[in-house]
This record gives structure tokens, sequence and C-alpha cells, in this order.
């Protein structure tokens, strides 16, 4: 048996377990359809005080979730502030900046640059935990990233031809801070679980603290915390609180662990797709030419991140 030294390279990534792929395919799936219920919440309230009872109501069910499974739930003052830094970065920041920047933002962008974040996560990765990047995930992460590009050109080329103003540069610049601060808690989320950190306890405590940042924040502002009593707005709430954020922020920071950085980063490459299809039934979405090739792109790009390669020589 061969032992490598810290920060070397291995040849090829580990083959993925079918509960890495079922891990994988929920997560996508998940926020896939998360990008359509954000949208539905936009416009009435305002964007950090929806975010903060979204996490409301998913703390407390991850809290009950960590107490039913007997999970730690008693850490030192040093841990504590861990957990705040993942609130700040992933259950707060990350998802108020994209709230913000859906104010000015297509949706189809949106989603755009959130798959920004599987090249952030392989640039973090190496710069903070030496995680090598091989050539092939690099090339799957760009084909598939250019593959994204394609299926929203006509958004990004209708911006672009309406002239990106001041608001637009600003929603933007929102995205993209949203983005790394999600990667920054990916971060944050690798290093707890190395510490032997429990994921239960890890994001239960979390989502505790992104909610009591969200409500100072809101209270800052002077902001109203009531809601819109529609079905639409609650409905979203309700899909987002308990699908998007606990049952697909624990597959994902369970892919973290086992997959590492860049290729569970890689999903959010796959985000989109999943959001063009919902955009094609619900939004009578049309297929043109950048849109099929732009999807032959990201598949493409997906085989070669996560095939399982062979060592060679």
């Amino acid at each position: 048996m061969t032992t490598l030294a810290p920060g070397a390279a291995l040849r090829d990534d580990p083959a993925l377990s079918p509960l890495d792929m079922g891990l994988y395919g929920l997560t996508v799936l998940a926020w896939g359809f998360s990008w359509y219920a954000l949208k539905l919440q936009l416009g009435v309230v305002a964007p950090e005080v929806s975010v903060f009872w979204r996490f409301m109501l998913a703390a407390a069910i991850m809290m009950g979730w960590a107490m039913a499974r007997g999970a730690q739930l008693r850490f030192p003052l040093r841990t504590h502030l861990r957990f705040a830094g993942l609130g700040f970065f992933i259950f707060s920041t990350n998802f108020t900046l994209f709230y913000y920047g859906g104010q000015y933002v297509p949706s189809g962008l949106l989603s755009v640059v959130f798959s920004l974040a599987s090249v952030f996560n392989m640039i973090l990765g190496f710069a903070i935990f030496g995680q090598r990047i091989s050539r092939r995930v690099m090339l799957g992460a760009l084909l598939g990233f250019a593959g994204v590009a394609l299926l929203f050109r006509p958004q990004i080329m209708g911006a672009a031809d309406s002239g990106l103003d001041a608001t637009a540069l600003l929603g933007l610049g929102l995205c993209v801070a949203g983005t790394l601060s999600f990667c920054l808690g990916n971060m944050v989320s690798t290093a707890n679980q190395k510490s032997g950190i429990p994921l239960v306890s890890a994001t239960a405590w979390g989502m505790v603290y992104g909610t009591v940042l969200l409500g100072l924040f809101a209270l800052a502002r002077g902001a109203s915390f009531a809601i819109e009593w529609t079905p639409a707005y609650l409905g979203a709430m309700v899909y987002l609180a308990v699908v998007a954020s606990v049952v697909a922020f624990a597959c994902y920071l369970t892919l973290l662990a086992r997959i590492g950085s860049a290729r569970a980063g890689y999903s959010t490459v796959m985000f989109p797709v999943v959001a063009l299809l919902v955009s094609t039934v619900l939004e009578n979405f049309h297929w043109g030419p950048d849109a099929i090739a732009g999807l032959v792109c990201v598949l493409g790009g997906n085989l070669l991140v996560l095939r399982s390669g062979r060592a060679k020589g």
C-alpha cells in the first residue's frame, strides 16, 4: 500500500458510489427547482426577511432532526465561532445577496452566475487545503460553465443589448459576491468535518446563527417582518425551507466530505439545466440552437468530472 505525502497529486479521482450519485442527483434537482421558488418570493417582502423566515423554519426542522438522532449539540465557544462563520457565509449572506441581486438580474443569469461556484470551490480548495485539481476535472468544469453560458446566451445578450446600466451591474456584482460567500462557507464546512464535527450538528447550528444574523440585519434596516400571505409565496417558503435548505444542504455538505469541493461544487453547473427545464414547462422557454448546444456541453462536462479515471503507468 503506497502512502502519499500531504498535498501530493492523485493521478485520478475515485469512482462515485451509488450513494454519492444519489446525493448528487437529489442536490441538483432540489436546488434546480429553487430558482423558480426564489422568484416567487421577490417583489413585496424585503429579501432579508424572506430569507429570515425561510431559515427560521429550516433551523427548527434541522434542530429537531438533530435532537431526534441524538446528535451532539453542546460544543465549546471556539466551535460555535465556526458555526457562526458557517451561518454568516452560507445561511445568511449568500442567500440575501442573491435575493437582492434577483431584483436586478434575470433569473437565468442568476443561475449562470451561481455556477461559478464550481470554479471558486476548486480555487479555494487548492489555496486553503492544498487539494490538487486534475486536468480532467478542470476541463469538465470549464466545458460545463461554457455550456451554461450558451444555455442562457439570449438573456445575457439581451441584457447587453439594453445596456448594462448601474442597477444591472449592481445585481451582477451582488450575485458574484453571493457565490463567493457560498464557496467560503464550503471551506468552513470542510474544515469542520475534517475536525470531526458532526455534519448534522454543524448544519443545525449554522442555520440558527444565520437566522439570528438575518434578524439583526433586518432590524438594523428597519424592515417589517410581515410576510406575503399568498399560496405562491407560502408554498415557495415551505419548499425553500424544507427541500432546498434542509434536504439539499444535508446532501451537498455530505458530498463535500465524500468527494471533495471540486466535484461536489460541479453540481452548481447542473442547476441551470434543471432551472431551464422548469422554465420550459412553467415559463414557456423556447429551445434554440444555443440552448441545445449548451445542454450538450454541460452534460459532456458532467461526464468528464464524474466518471471514474484509471491510473496510468
